[in-house]
């Protein structure tokens, strides 16, 4: 996505300001049958501008957003992912009196995607020309407005004055036709996908904010009702009268035409570029992509045939996935997919696009991390039983204790985070939702040899109870020198829970622990992340064993960057090593770029829990000791990474 440049008064100058529809999209996952026969949706922003805003940020602009959202939980979804995906939010309104859009949606077939728009007194169509904020519009180089927004009265006097406003500047005005019938009153409320219904009053509507616009783009069917006739080249005429614009006419799978002046007889005359012949999954939000492909190299001042296939790449890679926001392509995976020609007609069956689609698109950077690791179960029922004291309950609330300690040394540093399990420490992990820090939670049964996961059989089944921001934590005792039957069953765990996190959209952290089943070298842990590769599984982060020689994380280093450079990187474990040791392990890790910092459990716990567990300390001695222990290791290691830099 974007990084944020400022202007001499120190505010975020702007590529693209985007204005009009923001909502949530309640996607159906089944695909194939009626709207009325899904049963499960997924939640993505939505909105034509927003969706674009969003493409066009993972394309490297600078991007804002202009609209209302309400005061309720999609308004604050809404600005949330805006900011996570990199968009300026000052330009988003909160309304108290509406609710946010909400647009129902489904994949039937190639040519059916039914759509049901709940828009009724929604908080973007009550956007105003007092919403309208010259010192946004000043710092911003060209506005998108979509044809949805001038649909009614006021949100259409709001356009106009961003419009005239960017114009008066010397900044450019952008203009999709984004024509809905039905949020025009056209069609019935059941019929949101259908494209065109002929209307002489939205025809004048439209034509009004013509002369103020650089650049228009639209289908042939937005062309049509835009320039008022049917046929696509009296209709481009028809525009080109009333705007010296740009004129771009998307074609679907025949790719685009770009017109810069006079309307050619034939299109074919125009500049013209083909599209790709990629499987139309879902067309829904492919026309977004396209705009913010076209306009990442418009913007740029890009040649006009390598903004229009910026534009239809951009196309070809959303319509061939699910989703609209979440699909839109980053700049290297475009780069990456205009490079190459043999990719699959199934476009989204292309492991290394989609691989890079994902970790690409990631939300948040985590050049380091230092965690408290309380997800233990197994150890607590074995110190339990060794203390002969203490109950379930006073572990639950042990670990509520870990986070608060956790909170008083990190005081809101999202480099910070907490690993929790859902059986002793689901109310942690309750209270850790309102918090900025990592979380990561375990999916393995503890101890399990091949491995085995906890709750239901079908581990996406579990997975999807998870909230998105739940890191799903897996560690296997793997040793290279595993014998063929160990290694095929656990591998096969392996590759069922890498493709249940990327189905339920979860990141995944590997633990992987060989010490205990075998001799260990330089090269051990190497040769299973190699292993581990090779079989199509790429983990978000490794979380590996403390080790205190160069060779070994060289070895490491250098296999997750044979097959995966964009991996987030490793988290060091401490294998319950006594402080100093792990101090030791800590300083002989942290030269290497690719070790983030640590997940460390009972080195820092087991003691203060033994002590509260039997009375010896209480609540805030607890959480006193936990946060000076986790504090040692969190200075020691950013001592390490400093040296490290400087170096």
């Amino acid at each position: 996505m974007a990084q944020s440049s400022s202007g001499t008064d120190g505010e975020r100058r702007l590529d693209l300001i985007a204005m009009g529809r923001a909502g949530v999209d309640l996607y159906g996952e089944q695909v194939g049958g009626r709207l009325e026969d899904m049963g499960s949706f997924a939640k993505y922003i939505g909105g034509s501008p927003t969706n674009t805003a969003v493409g066009a940020s993972r394309l490297g602009l600078d991007v804002g957003l202009l609209t209302r959202v309400g005061g309720d939980h999609f308004g604050r979804f809404i600005r949330e992912e805006l900011e996570r995906e990199g968009v300026d939010t000052a330009g988003v309104r909160t309304d108290p009196d509406r609710l946010t859009a909400l647009a129902i949606l489904g994949i039937r077939d190639p040519d059916s995607f039914p759509l049901v728009f709940y828009r009724e007194n929604c908080a973007d169509m009550a956007l105003c020309v007092d919403d309208i904020d010259p010192a946004l519009i000043a710092r911003t180089g060209a506005l998108l407005v979509s044809g949805t927004h001038l649909s009614r009265p006021g949100v259409f006097q709001a356009s106009m004055k961003a419009a005239e406003l960017m114009k008066r500047q010397g900044g450019r005005v952008v203009f999709d036709i984004d024509y809905r019938p039905v949020l025009w009153g056209l069609a019935a409320k059941e019929n949101g996908e259908d494209r065109f219904v002929a209307s002489a009053a939205v025809t004048e509507s439209l034509q009004r904010i013509l002369p103020l616009c650089d650049l228009v783009v639209g289908t042939e069917e937005e062309i049509h009702i835009l320039g008022g006739l049917s046929d696509t080249v009296s209709a481009l005429r028809a525009i080109r009268e009333r705007t010296a614009a740009l004129l771009v006419c998307k074609r679907g799978a025949n790719g685009c035409v770009a017109i810069p002046g006079a309307v050619p007889d034939d299109l074919d005359d125009a500049v013209v570029e083909r599209g790709f012949p990629v499987e139309v999954f879902n067309v829904l939000g492919a026309g977004d992509a396209f705009m913010a492909g076209f306009l990442r190299g418009w913007l740029r001042d890009e040649p006009l045939e390598q903004c229009c296939a910026f534009a239809n790449a951009c196309g070809a890679i959303v319509v061939s996935r699910h989703g609209c926001a979440p699909a839109m392509a980053s700049w290297e995976e475009l780069q990456l997919f205009l490079d190459r020609q043999d990719w699959p007609h199934r476009l989204r069956e292309s492991v290394e696009l989609e691989h890079v689609h994902w970790a690409t698109n990631r939300h948040r950077d985590y050049p380091e991390l230092t965690v408290l690791a309380v997800d233990h179960r197994s150890q607590f029922d074995d110190l339990l039983a060794e203390l002969g004291a203490g109950t379930p309950e006073q572990v639950a609330h042990f670990k509520r204790l870990a986070l608060d300690a956790v909170h008083q040394v990190a005081a809101g540093d999202p480099r910070f985070g907490v690993l929790l399990d859902g059986r002793f420490g689901a109310r942690a992990l309750e209270a850790a939702a309102d918090l900025p820090y990592w979380i990561g939670r375990p999916i393995e049964v503890p101890g399990s040899r091949p491995i085995r996961f906890e709750g239901a059989p079908d581990v996406e089944t579990s997975l999807r109870e998870w909230p998105l921001n739940h890191v799903v934590k897996c560690l296997v005792f793997y040793h290279p020198d595993d014998d063929q039957e160990m290694k095929a069953r656990q591998d096969r765990q392996l590759l069922r829970l890498f493709d249940a996190c990327r189905a339920t959209r979860h990141e995944f952290l590997l633990e992987i622990i060989a010490s205990k089943h075998g001799p260990v070298d330089s090269t051990t842990v190497a040769r299973v992340i190699d292993h581990i590769y090779s079989l199509g599984i790429y983990p978000d982060w490794w979380k590996l064993e403390p080790a205190d020689d160069a060779p070994t994380w060289d070895a490491v280093q250098a296999a997750i960057l044979r097959y995966d450079p964009l991996c987030r990187g490793i988290v060091l474990l401490g294998l319950s090593a006594p402080r100093e040791e792990l101090l030791a392990a800590i300083s002989a890790a942290a030269p290497f770029g690719l070790v983030r910092g640590f997940a460390v459990g009972r080195t820092i716990f087991h003691e203060v829990a033994a002590g509260w567990l039997t009375g010896v300390i209480d609540d805030a001695g607890a959480v006193a000791a936990l946060a000076e222990n986790l504090r040692v290791l969190s200075d020691a290691w950013r001592t390490a990474r400093d040296a490290r830099q400087a170096a």
